[in-house]
């Protein structure tokens, strides 16, 4: 045991911790929910605005994290900042929520979606090719796929941070000139009479019906939830920008470079985004946007773009980013369950690093519960839940920087957060809009996931609080 690192090693560079950001965002929802919100809003003006106001949000959340990366430069990050800012509670219900729900779920979503568009190059690994049928579940080749790919990257990723970091960088480097490719054929490929046609639309507000021509203006409050609905996906979509804070005490200078990672990520993410959904509007007609097959995109865009080769392109493309937006998740979410473990809030035997001075114990738990969730087949609607909570501990983790500045005003602060107080008090506005208004014109989407929120309540009180 003597052999056993105490800490961890700082191996990651401005450019590592930046695909950390950007790898772990860009995974399937770009070549997919722009279908969704295509149909909440009606409009191509609309269809931007969304994606544009989406990244606005991004950008604002990450540069005021930075201010908190900044003062508490170690392994995890967000659970770190609101155990700092208000209460082991609070810590405990974001890290509880984090490792349940959010880091697994996500897991288990992409190693899915890794698995359905391999199935186009491999048609075995169809969710379609039931392989087990026990009557009261049923594992396809798609889950079993999803499984194993988690289990690989979560054993590569116990070897050292330097194999996690290279596949981490070299597929999002791949996946960000894959979809500028995409982008430039794109250009190429549009055809100005759908772009004007689709630009008619302007920034009308309305329900597009796919058995009718007619659109459906909103009504007064009703546009303020179909506005908070159109943006679940491109939300999600754009979440997991976080995830370089959870390894914060691997990487070198962190008190600049987590900062400058942030804002170059979502940037760089929030940039490609908008690209994306114009070249989308140049090549596709507005109603085959909003109502392509199983909702893919991208998939019929790629086939404008590039013939019926399309689709294996886009399917190559997808298998690279899913394959590095995993890896990214897996990397970092691990970090959180080791710091609640050193905390005394959650399993002790997490609290150890191995011989390559990662945190292998928790990998390996993270691995088994996300597998768990592939198996059962619900963790799309986990995702759905959370969305809310996300945005909850969002705010929480932003308005602490108000409360460090006046409880902590003597904490080193190396960077600040950018446009303080108004940009981050915008922020929490806006989110705060968003989530009420999630919560009146989407429950489904709210109260399941407040409700995985409180139950972390009497988890901590009963299970952990006397051994902290």
């Amino acid at each position: 045991m003597s052999d056993q690192p105490k800490s961890f090693q700082r191996s990651f560079g401005l450019l590592d911790a930046t695909m950390i950001v950007a790898g772990s965002m860009i995974g399937s929802g770009i070549f997919l929910v722009s279908a969704d919100i295509t149909r909440n809003v009606g409009s191509a003006g609309w269809l931007i605005l969304i994606w544009i106001i989406t990244g606005i949000l991004t950008l604002t959340a990450a540069l005021s994290y930075g201010e908190l990366s900044a003062m508490f430069p170690q392994a995890g990050g967000q659970y770190v900042y609101l155990r700092e800012a208000f209460n082991r509670l609070t810590g405990f219900l974001f890290g509880w929520s984090f490792f349940t729900v959010i880091q697994a779920g996500s897991i288990a979503a992409v190693g899915v979606a890794f698995a359905k568009f391999s199935a186009y190059l491999f048609p075995v690994l169809s969710e379609k090719n039931i392989l087990v049928d026990l009557s009261f579940i049923q594992i396809s080749a798609a889950q079993i796929t999803s499984i194993l790919l988690i289990v690989l990257l979560t054993f590569i990723n116990t070897l050292g941070v330097k194999e996690g970091k290279l596949i981490q960088t070299g597929f999002t480097l791949a996946k960000i000139a894959a979809l500028l490719a995409l982008i430039l054929f794109g250009c190429f490929a549009a055809d100005k009479g759908v772009w004007d046609a689709n630009w008619q639309t302007g920034f009308e507000f309305r329900k597009m019906t796919e058995h009718t021509d007619t659109l459906m203006p909103y009504v007064g409050l009703a546009a303020l939830g179909a506005i908070a609905g159109s943006m679940v996906g491109s939300l999600f979509s754009s979440d997991s920008w976080n995830n370089v804070t959870f390894i914060a005490g691997e990487i070198k200078n962190p008190e600049r470079n987590i900062g400058r990672s942030l804002f170059l990520g979502t940037l760089i993410v929030t940039v490609i985004y908008v690209a994306t959904n114009l070249v989308y509007l140049g090549v596709l007609p507005l109603k085959e946007i909003a109502f392509a097959e199983n909702e893919r995109v991208g998939v019929a865009a790629a086939v404008k773009i590039f013939g019926t080769r399309g689709t294996y392109i886009i399917a190559g493309l997808l298998m690279v980013s899913t394959f590095g937006c995993n890896n990214g998740l897996i990397l970092s979410g691990a970090r959180v369950c080791y710091t609640m473990a050193k905390d005394g809030v959650f399993f002790k035997q997490l609290a150890t690093l191995n011989k390559n001075a990662v945190p292998g114990k928790a990998l390996w738990i993270q691995c088994i519960w996300a597998s768990v969730l592939c198996l059962s087949g619900k963790y799309g609607q986990l995702l759905d839940y959370v969305i809310f909570v996300v945005l909850i501990f969002y705010i929480l983790t932003i308005a602490g920087i108000f409360r460090l500045r006046r409880t902590r005003p003597d904490l080193p602060r190396p960077y600040k957060a950018f446009g303080y107080p108004v940009l981050p008090l915008l922020y929490i506005v806006s989110a705060a809009i968003i989530c009420l208004a999630l919560l009146v014109y989407k429950p489904m989407y709210t109260w399941p996931g407040l409700g995985i929120v409180l139950l972390g309540i009497p988890v901590y009180y009963f299970v952990w609080r006397n051994k902290s």
